[in-house]
């Protein structure tokens, strides 16, 4: 047995008595408050995003952390200092009145200051690259999640106007069944058509939810707050793939992709850090000044003093292994980062060009032209001038093809932000 035998046989035994104004009020929260309606551009979200992201914000806590290593690093060691006070002494009265002081300094060799500063500042930029990049993919999810927003809202209108449409045709078909006019069927017919509307209309007001639900996190906006894109189609129409030559496209993404950049400064890091652990096997040292009360040399000693240890078996040959070792990997990773970037930009941008032309074959116009036709459609069903199947035939291919047009519309604007993300450029930036 099909589902629409099983619905009418649900519909004729009662079991389906749901009216269109009991749907309304199920559609709406009753437990959450109410909540004024948020329109914004897609500049807007962005600068909302910049000023309330918790996820960025706390990010640039890192660049600060980095710049503090910064002070850290050019810090010289502090001196030492020692004293001691005499106690006891078998052979001396008053042990008290002896007493020595020792002064000394640590003296860093080889650069190894120096090559610690080095590492420390590419650490910052490495942090800052790390922001931009979070900021790369946080622009690209709000980008997406508003072009989505925007078109899963104009397919909810279709929904609205078929649901009210059929509703009002129902109440018209209930009159006349009552009066002998027309068969049962009719009506059970058009309940069922009606029925598997709302069904999907409240399926995708949930993907709307969904989806508006992780870009107001995104802007930290009020969540209960009902988003409504507001967006300049001509401006969108105007974006073409050819505006942009693609070899501009891969020079923007090895300047602007903040990855591939964090990936090469960590060669750089890696090739300092080499210089650093080299300088390790070099020993430090200490210079010293002390002070001996009543030394055994003679009373109010003054000495002067170096130490250092001798590099025999441990000259640090490990950590410069592994600091050679982590250039090497670290290269691979870059090469690798570097094809990545490369094939997903090749995939990304024919992707763009099949979108382009699919949406380049809708005719504006049929919007309007459908429009008109589905009234004429329901002023000549209702003058019997045609058929039951084909008035709801009809509905169907209105639905079906203006989904379609939304979701082709939708497919563009996402390839053409993948684009943007790839190569870290907003050549395709509606306002």
């Amino acid at each position: 047995m099909n589902r629409s035998v099983i619905k009418i046989i649900l519909l004729s035994t009662g079991l389906f008595s749901l009216s269109i104004k009991t749907y309304a009020l199920a559609a709406l929260p009753q437990t959450e408050p109410v909540a004024d309606t948020l329109k914004l551009t897609i500049k807007d979200a962005e600068n909302r995003l910049l000023q309330n992201n918790l996820q960025f914000l706390a990010q640039k806590y890192n660049v600060n952390i980095a710049e503090a290593q910064v002070i850290t690093a050019k810090l010289f060691p502090n001196p030492d200092f020692s004293f001691t006070n005499g106690i006891h002494a078998t052979q001396v009265a008053n042990a008290a009145s002896q007493q020595s002081a020792t002064l000394s300094q640590l003296i860093q060799t080889a650069g190894k200051r120096n090559n610690s500063i080095q590492l420390a500042k590419i650490g910052v930029t490495q942090s800052k690259y790390q922001l931009f990049d979070l900021l790369r993919t946080l622009r690209y999810t709000l980008r997406t999640d508003f072009y989505s927003i925007y078109y899963q809202q104009q397919s909810a209108r279709v929904y609205q106007e078929e649901i009210n449409s059929l509703a009002k045709t129902l109440e018209v078909f209930k009159q006349q069944y009552a009066a002998g006019n027309i068969a049962q069927k009719e009506v059970l017919r058009i309940q069922s058509q009606l029925y598997s509307l709302q069904g999907e209309y409240s399926n995708l007001l949930t993907n709307i939810d969904t989806t508006a639900s992780e870009f107001k996190l995104l802007i930290r906006a009020n969540p209960y707050q009902s988003v409504v894109p507001v967006i300049d189609d001509m401006g969108i129409d105007q974006q073409k793939l050819a505006s942009v030559p693609y070899q501009q496209m891969i020079d923007s993404a090895n300047v602007n992709r903040y990855d591939l950049r964090l990936a090469k400064s960590q060669v750089d890091y890696n090739n300092i850090n080499l210089k650093l652990q080299k300088s390790m096997a070099v020993p430090d040292f200490s210079l010293s000044v002390n002070y001996d009360k009543l030394g055994s040399y003679g009373n109010n000693f003054i000495g002067a003093g170096i130490e250092f240890n001798l590099p025999f078996f441990n000259r640090n040959q490990g950590g410069i292994k592994q600091a050679r070792l982590a250039i090497s990997q670290s290269q691979l990773q870059l090469q690798s980062q570097t094809d990545a970037v490369q094939s997903q930009l090749s995939t990304y941008y024919r992707l763009a060009q099949r979108q382009e032309q699919l949406s380049n074959s809708i005719d504006p116009s049929f919007d309007k032209n459908f429009t008109r036709l589905i009234k004429g459609v329901f002023d000549n069903y209702q003058k019997r001038n045609i058929s039951l199947l084909e008035f709801l035939d009809f509905y169907d291919s209105y639905k079906n093809t203006t989904l379609q047009i939304n979701n082709l519309k939708q497919a563009r604007m996402a390839s053409l932000e993948q684009l943007n993300y790839v190569t870290g450029t907003p050549f395709f930036n509606n306002k």
